[in-house]
């Protein structure tokens, strides 16, 4: 799968573009809903990425694009719950996670892109 962010806040994944966070699971991409988490959007000063959201754990590797400058917060419990599930979470900037993207399988691609922060 091809990934690029194309700039703060617009990201291109195999040749479309978006300008919202995204979700891939198992190579197919959706918006990421990021309502489940806006409870929690005081506490860390921007809304991270929680529990409460549909996090794409079928695979043994998530793939998590914290953003331009790397600023998405990830709630312990979203950690917890890899660990339960044996599921290995690789959390860096959106363009560095982007990269990784290219060398996986489009069917095992797990992964939450954040585009802007």
């Amino acid at each position: 799968m091809q990934a690029r962010l194309v700039s703060f806040g617009l990201i291109e994944v195999d040749g479309r573009r978006y300008d919202h966070d995204l979700v891939i699971d198992a190579g197919v991409v959706r918006k990421r809903s990021k309502k489940p988490s806006k409870r929690y959007q005081a506490d860390f000063g921007h809304t991270p990425l929680s529990g409460a959201e549909r996090i794409p754990w079928s695979g043994r590797r998530l793939i998590v694009g914290t953003g331009a400058s790397g600023q998405l917060p990830i709630m312990d419990e979203v950690y917890a719950e890899a660990r339960r599930r044996g599921v290995e979470i690789v959390a860096l900037p959106t363009r560095d996670a982007c990269r990784l993207l290219a060398d996986v399988p489009d069917d095992q691609v797990q992964a939450i892109l954040h585009v802007t922060c």
